[in-house]
């Protein structure tokens, strides 16, 4: 015999983060390409699966894909690139970034963290042509449902390096 589900409900309110900059859509993309390494999620897989400790996987993991801002860009989506056939011409691409050792400081606190780990940004150049918006949910807004202090200060220190990394990115 099967049982039903459970199914609960808990509500949660995001922060959307949007940051608007004079630097255009190509030099804010150039910018947050050099700050960042780049990986993909099976290349991540691949790698914890060989047999090493932790201290190994997070030293191959850093060599081999984070960037300056401690970031690896797992997956772009470009919405520029199909937009324009429903009448909206900007570019926007829609990034999903991340770092495992930045993942399990707070998933080590609450699995559902998961949810939200890695980030995403959404880049989308200005209607006039002149700048662009980064815009993002802050993490810990996300992920902070309940209390849980250690989860609240590991989010707390993602807000900070997402923030960073948007801060250089758009300045």
């Amino acid at each position: 015999m099967t049982r039903k589900p459970i199914i609960s409900t808990k509500p949660f309110q995001g922060l959307r983060i949007e940051v608007d900059t004079l630097v255009s859509f190509d030099e804010v993309l150039s910018r947050l390409r050099r700050l960042m390494g780049d990986a993909r999620v099976p290349e991540v897989v691949a790698l914890a699966k060989v047999a090493m400790t932790e201290a190994e996987f997070a030293q191959k993991f850093e060599e081999r894909f984070v960037g300056e801002s401690g970031f690896a860009l797992f997956h772009e989506i470009d919405h520029g690139g199909w937009l324009p056939r429903f009448g909206i011409n900007r570019r926007s691409v829609r990034w999903i970034l991340g770092n495992p050792l930045i993942a399990i400081t707070m998933i080590r606190h609450d699995t559902t963290a998961g949810l939200f780990a890695p980030v995403e940004i959404l880049v989308t150049e200005k209607e006039s042509g002149a700048g662009t918006t980064i815009t993002y949910v802050l993490p810990s807004s996300l992920m902070v449902i309940e209390e849980n202090p250690p989860l609240l200060e590991a989010t707390k220190a993602l807000d900070e390096k997402l923030g960073a990394l948007i801060a250089k990115a758009s300045e």
